[in-house]
This record gives structure tokens, sequence and C-alpha cells, in this order.
């Protein structure tokens, strides 16, 4: 069985005023950090989507363990981030049993609790596995093979959450409380790093 990881990170930060991507936290950009939990994890392959200042992004990039997906109508929203990787996914790992959606602007996922999505999806294969925070499910997610078609379905602002509804009965959570900070604002930023400097 093989899982892979795209980490979405095409968006243009607009309500942050600067690349989220780019935002510095404990010496690596959000991004590093997010594309090194994936890689020390026991998904594979690693997958990274861009769209929005990509080309200040890639350089930063360590592009010989991960691979880049450049999303060119990324302003359509989150949809076709997802589509974009997962048929990179499908192209690159055509036996691939999962696929693990991750976002770029949670400081907190570790390979840990990517490793602990991975094992829950192989001992219930045909179960999507998504981490539990503030009463909501969300990212990071795990879909199995047969939520794919249902993911490169998804349009405009719609992301992987919507399917989280539709298929309610079929998710397994797992508790993951950190997962509730995420980077949107400047505010949130703010709050980030005081918190590192304590």
């Amino acid at each position: 069985m093989t899982n892979g990881i795209i980490v979405l990170a095409a968006g243009s930060s607009s309500r942050l005023g600067q690349a989220k991507q780019q935002l510095v936290y404990q010496g690596q950009t959000l991004l590093q950090h997010a594309l090194q939990a994936a890689l020390d994890s026991t998904g594979i392959p690693v997958i990274v989507v861009l769209g929005a200042k990509a080309e200040a992004i890639l350089p930063q990039l360590d592009t010989t363990k991960v691979q880049v997906v450049m999303n060119p109508i990324w302003s359509e929203g989150m949809a076709s981030s997802i589509r974009a990787g997962l048929t990179h996914l499908q192209q690159v790992s055509p036996g691939c049993t999962g696929a693990l959606i991750m976002l770029c602007d949670q400081p907190f996922v570790s390979s840990d609790i990517l490793n602990r999505l991975i094992q829950a999806h192989q001992e219930n294969t045909q179960q999507i596995v998504a981490s539990s925070y503030q009463d909501t499910l969300g990212a990071p997610v795990l879909f199995p093979e047969k939520s794919f078609p249902q993911l490169l379905q998804l349009q405009g602002q719609e992301g992987a959450k919507k399917l989280l509804g539709l298929y309610a009965s079929e998710v397994i959570s797992l508790p993951f409380p950190a997962g509730a900070t995420d980077i949107d604002t400047p505010e949130d930023y703010a709050a980030l790093k005081a918190g590192e400097t304590k």
C-alpha cells in the first residue's frame, strides 16, 4: 500500500497580504516545514502544488526530494490545486491506495501526525481519515482511492472538506488539537511568533 502526500501551496494569501508559504517560523518557511514533515513520514511520493508567487517560492524548495506541480489556474480556488496534485499523483504512482492532503499553513503538523493518519488508513482502507480539532474535521486528511473521482470533480473554492460532510459515515477522526492553528491573517502570524519567543 502506498499513500502519496499532496501539499497545497498555490494560494495568494490575500488576507495575509504576503505569501504565507514564505513566512518563517523556527528557522524554516511554513512550506519548508510542511514538506519536511511529509518527507519524514511514510508517505510517498511527496507532491507540492504551487501557483501564486511560484517563481519566488520554488528556489526555496529541495526539488530533488519533492515533486513540484504548477497550477496555472490557482485563482479558481483550492479545488484546482487538489485536481492538479491528484492528477499528478495518479500519473506518477498509478497503484497509489490513498492521497494525504496537507495545507502549508498549519505550523504544528508533524511526521507523527501524518504517520498516524497513514496507519489508520492501512487498518481501514476504505475509510477517509481526517484530523479533528475545535469540533470540526479537516486537514491533514487522507482519502482512499475510491474517493479520487469525487476529489477530481471539486470546483472553485470547494476544498476536500466538502467530501467530509457528504461521506460523514465513512470518516475516521484522529484528534489533532494543534491543527486548529493556521495562518490566515497578520494577527495569526504575530500570535505564532509570540509563542515562539516565550
